[in-house]
């Protein structure tokens, strides 16, 4: 017969056993994938060929790769599934999980929604106005615009984009005057802008407009930055580029998840999807540098085009214009207002903290590449 010391070190041994199994049979089913990753089928509104569609699936990729696959975005072009400016109804609707585009193209959903990028954003550029929208109650009011329409999606604005050149002419803008019956393509609140300075406006996507410049349908148009207005073909239909406006002083890209979609996710996945977010926001813009500088040289040395800056006189039109286009849709619609009140009050601290606190770098850049120049090395 063991005696009783024996007899506990083997009850305690079978004890600690049992309940090392039993524990291991609870946990397991939290580290067992069963199920397999989570597949989202995107589409962005740009042509596969644009910049803007490289954007949107760089953002895609690293999603992916942060989740460790536990989510596998695919991100199709514009038209793939539906037209670009159709794509906030059909992520809103589930007919897509996701998409990559701009909110200026749900303008005709919600006019307030220009605010977030076209316009002169009261002096701030499009950084500026995504710290706004971050700590200064534009993401709340967001949300408010997209509950108002009934919008079932979460929206994530980023990637802050350079100033948008004045666009494409066949030939260079002296004066306001030379709008009066231009065939004009713009978007948004910027087709309130170009109406007042005259222009007869058309808005397109990015896709359809060198082909509507080529046959004939516009005479002019404007759509974002060097790069995509190379690959796009600009300069097959028009060698003058104008650079520098306020019409879309301060944009930035979206990205947008169905709502159920999104709030169906593991806690972990939407974490990383937010970080995700500023990741490529940042990325987008050092990307930017580099290849918007390298296609502005080349539209100029290979392709033939003539740039020139806008006059001082069109820029203040344009100011001025959209505060008389603002107020009147202000006093219309009082979620814009709430919106412009809520930019100005941010944007006039944030504006005098940058020009008192930033130097203007016009002095350095002629410096170092300027006529007198001499080489530092």
């Amino acid at each position: 017969m063991p005696d009783n010391q024996s007899t506990s070190a083997t009850r305690r041994k079978f004890l600690g056993g049992a309940a090392v199994a039993s524990i291991a049979a609870v946990s397991a089913p939290n580290v067992v994938k069963a199920q397999g990753p989570i597949n989202m089928r995107w589409q962005s509104t740009w042509p596969s060929k644009d910049i803007f569609h490289e954007y949107a699936l760089d953002f895609g990729k690293r999603v992916n790769d942060m989740t460790g696959g536990d989510l596998r975005i695919e991100v199709l072009p514009a038209g793939a599934v539906v037209p670009a400016f159709q794509l906030l109804d059909a992520v809103s609707k589930g007919v897509l999980d996701g998409g990559h585009g701009v909110l200026v193209y749900h303008y005709g959903k919600q006019q307030a929604l220009a605010l977030w990028g076209s316009g002169p954003a009261y002096g701030m550029d499009a950084n500026m106005l995504l710290s706004w929208h971050k700590y200064g109650g534009g993401k709340q009011l967001l949300e408010e615009i997209f509950t108002g329409i009934g919008a079932n999606v979460v929206s994530f604005p980023y990637g802050p984009m350079p100033t948008q050149p004045l666009g494409w002419y066949k030939k260079p803008i002296t004066k306001v005057d030379d709008f009066k019956g231009l065939k004009f393509r713009t978007v948004g609140i910027s087709i309130d802008v170009f109406t007042g300075m005259g222009a007869a406006v058309n808005a397109l996507p990015g896709g359809e407009i060198v082909a509507a410049m080529d046959r004939g349908l516009l005479d002019a148009a404007e759509f974002n930055n060097a790069s995509s207005d190379r690959i796009l073909g600009f300069a097959d239909v028009s060698k003058v580029f104008m650079l520098q406006s306020y019409h879309q002083n301060a944009e930035q890209f979206e990205i947008s998840f169905n709502k159920d979609k999104f709030n169906g996710l593991p806690a972990k996945i939407r974490a990383q999807i937010e970080s995700a977010v500023e990741a490529a926001s940042q990325d987008m813009s050092w990307k930017a540098v580099d290849r918007y500088s390298k296609d502005y040289i080349e539209l100029q040395t290979k392709d033939g085009v003539k740039v020139y800056k806008t006059p001082d006189s069109v820029l203040k039109a344009q100011l001025e214009i959209f505060d008389e286009v603002a107020k009147k849709k202000a006093a219309e619609n009082p979620l814009f207002k709430k919106i412009m009140e809520s930019q100005l009050e941010f944007a006039k601290r944030a504006t005098q903290w940058e020009q008192d606190t930033v130097v203007d770098r016009k002095m350095a850049v002629a410096h170092y590449f300027g006529p007198n120049a001499k080489k530092p090395i």
